[in-house]
C-alpha cells in the first residue's frame, strides 16, 4: 500500500537505482560462482596431472628394478625411491596392496589418524568397478579441503600389483585472493556506477514526470466556473502528446458546455423569478381589484360615511401597495450582489448591535473574546445575522421553551457565527433545497432570505453550513475569513 502512494517519479528513480544494485549482486555472486567452477576444475586438473606424472615415474622404477614385479616385493622396489618420487613431485605417496593393506607411504611415520592403514570397500570396489580403474575420495578436515585419488600400479604386463593412493590439499590461497580483489575492483566500479545512476535517474525521472507533472497540474487547476487555459508542451513523446490533446479537447468541450449550461441557467433562472414576481404580485392585487369594485358599487355622495369609507378603501390599497413594494425591495436586494466595501469592524459589536432589534428575550449572545476583528462589510454581516436569527425565531415551537443562541468564535485566521435554535428541525426532504432561491416552508415570505445569506458569505470567500434535527433543533454556522 505505501509503494502505491509514492509518485511516479519517485518509482522511476527507485527502480533504475534497484536495478544498478541486483546487476551488481548479480554479477558479483557469478564471478563467485565462476571463480569456485575454475578453482575446482583447476584442482581437479592438477590432480590428474600430478597423478599422471608420478605414475610414468613409477613405471619408471619398475622397469629399471632387479626386484620380481610382485605385490609382495613392493616395499623393496620402492624402498628408497618413493621418497625421491615425493619431493621430485612435492606430493605425498601412499602404496596399498590389492586388499587394501598400507604397504608403503612417503611419510616418515606414520600416524593413524591421518593415514587410513586399510582401505574401505567402497575404494576398492570403485577401483575395480570403473573403466577408469579409478576412484577419487573427497573430505575436508579443519578446514581444509583435500582430494585422494586411488589408482593401480601394474607390473610390464599392466597386471595389477599394488594401489597407488596421493593425498592432495586444495589450497585455494591463491585463488581467494584473487576472487577478493577482483571483487574489491569490482566494488569501486559499481561505487561509480551508482553514483552515475542516481544523478541519471535523478534526471531522466525529472524529464519523464516534468510533462506529467504539468498535465496533473493543470487537470488539478480546471474549473468549472472559470476559463480554463489549454496545455502547451514542445518535444514530447507521442503517449504524452496524446494526453496533452485528450485534455485540451476536454477543455475545449468543457469549455463549449460551460457556456450552454451557463446561458440554460440563466435563462431558467429569469423565468422562474418572472414566474415568482409575478406570482407575488398578483397577490396583494387581487385584494385591490375586490376592494375597487366593492367601491364602485357603493359609491353613494349622498351617504354620511362617505368619509370614512373612502379613508377604509384607501388604507386597504395603501397596505397592498406597501405590501408591493416589499416585494420589489426583497427582489432588488436578493438580486443585487453585495458590494465588497471591506471595513475592519469588531464582530462582536457588530453581531450584538444587529441582535438590538429582536425583543425577544430567549435569544442568547456568547462570544469567547470581547474584540474579534475582521476585514467584512458591516451591512451585509448584520443582513447574514439578522437573517438566520429571524429564520430561528420563526422556527421555534409553541409547546416548549424557547431558545436561541448566537456565538461567536475565533479559529486562527476565520471567525465564525452560529445561530441555533431549539425549533422543529428541517425534514430530511428539505435538506437539500434550504438555500434555493424562492424556497420556504413558512405560509408567508418568498424563501429568498437563506439564499441572499449564502450569496453574502460566498462573496466574502466564507462558507455556511448547517445541521438539524426534527423536532430538536438547527443551528446554522457562517465562517468568514478575518482578512
Amino acid at each position: 500500500m505505501k509503494l502505491r502512494r509514492l509518485s511516479l517519479r519517485v518509482r522511476i528513480f527507485f527502480a533504475m537505482i534497484l536495478l544498478v544494485l541486483i546487476a551488481s549482486v548479480l554479477i558479483a555472486a557469478v564471478t563467485i560462482y565462476q571463480y569456485n567452477e575454475e578453482a575446482r576444475d583447476y584442482h581437479r586438473d592438477r590432480l590428474e596431472r600430478k597423478e599422471e606424472n608420478i605414475k610414468r615415474h613409477i613405471d619408471f622404477v619398475i622397469r629399471e628394478t632387479s626386484w620380481e614385479v610382485i605385490t609382495e616385493k613392493v616395499p623393496l622396489i620402492f624402498k628408497d625411491e618413493i621418497y625421491k618420487i615425493a619431493d621430485i613431485h612435492q606430493l605425498q605417496i601412499n602404496l596399498f596392496d590389492l586388499e587394501g593393506g598400507l604397504i608403503k607411504s612417503s611419510k616418515s611415520s606414520i600416524e593413524g589418524d591421518t593415514i587410513s592403514k586399510c582401505l574401505h570397500a567402497d575404494i576398492l570396489n570403485g577401483l575395480s568397478n570403473t573403466a577408469e580403474h579409478r576412484y577419487v575420495e573427497k573430505t575436508t578436515l579443519n578446514n581444509q579441503t583435500f582430494q585422494s585419488s586411488y589408482t593401480y600400479i601394474t607390473d610390464k604386463k599392466f597386471k595389477p600389483i599394488a594401489i597407488l593412493n596421493l593425498p592432495y590439499l586444495e589450497n585455494d590461497e591463491f585463488l581467494n585472493k584473487e576472487l577478493r580483489e577482483f571483487l574489491e575492483r569490482l566494488s569501486y566500479a559499481y561505487l561509480v556506477m551508482l553514483g552515475l545512476a542516481i544523478l541519471l535517474a535523478y534526471f531522466l525521472s525529472k524529464y519523464i514526470t516534468k510533462s506529467l507533472k504539468t498535465i496533473s497540474d493543470k487537470i488539478n487547476a480546471t474549473r468549472l466556473d472559470k476559463q480554463n487555459k489549454r496545455i502547451e508542451i514542445e518535444s514530447s513523446s507521442e503517449e504524452i502528446a496524446t494526453l496533452v490533446n485528450s485534455y485540451n479537447s476536454m477543455i475545449d468541450q468543457l469549455q463549449e458546455s460551460a457556456v450552454k449550461l451557463a446561458t440554460s441557467e440563466r435563462e431558467q433562472a429569469w423565468r422562474e423569478m418572472a414566474k415568482q414576481v409575478a406570482h407575488e404580485i398578483k397577490n396583494p392585487l387581487t385584494p385591490m381589484r375586490l376592494s375597487v369594485q366593492s367601491f364602485q358599487r357603493k359609491f353613494d355622495p349622498q351617504d354620511p360615511e362617505i368619509h370614512h369609507k373612502v379613508e377604509e378603501y384607501s388604507q386597504t390599497l395603501i397596505q397592498q401597495i406597501d405590501t408591493m413594494s416589499s416585494i420589489a425591495s426583497a427582489f432588488s436586494n436578493f438580486a443585487k450582489m453585495p458590494a465588497q466595501q471591506n471595513e475592519t469592524l469588531n464582530v462582536v459589536h457588530i453581531v450584538k448591535l444587529a441582535l438590538d432589534i429582536f425583543s425577544e428575550d430567549y435569544i442568547v449572545f456568547i462570544a469567547d473574546e470581547k474584540e474579534i476583528i475582521a476585514q467584512l462589510d458591516r451591512t451585509q454581516l448584520i443582513r447574514v445575522v439578522t437573517n438566520l436569527v429571524k429564520n430561528a425565531t420563526q422556527a421555534i415551537v409553541e409547546d416548549k421553551d424557547p431558545k436561541v443562541v448566537v456565538s461567536v468564535i475565533s479559529e486562527d485566521n476565520l471567525v465564525k457565527i452560529s445561530v441555533a435554535d431549539n425549533g422543529k428541525g428541517i425534514s430530511e426532504s428539505n435538506i437539500s433545497r434550504i438555500f434555493e432561491p424562492k424556497f420556504t416552508t413558512k405560509s408567508s415570505g418568498m424563501g429568498l432570505g437563506l439564499a441572499m445569506v449564502k450569496n453574502i458569505v460566498e462573496t466574502y470567500k466564507g462558507t455556511i453550513s448547517f445541521t438539524s434535527q426534527q423536532g430538536k433543533g438547527t443551528t446554522f454556522t457562517v465562517t468568514f475569513p478575518k482578512q
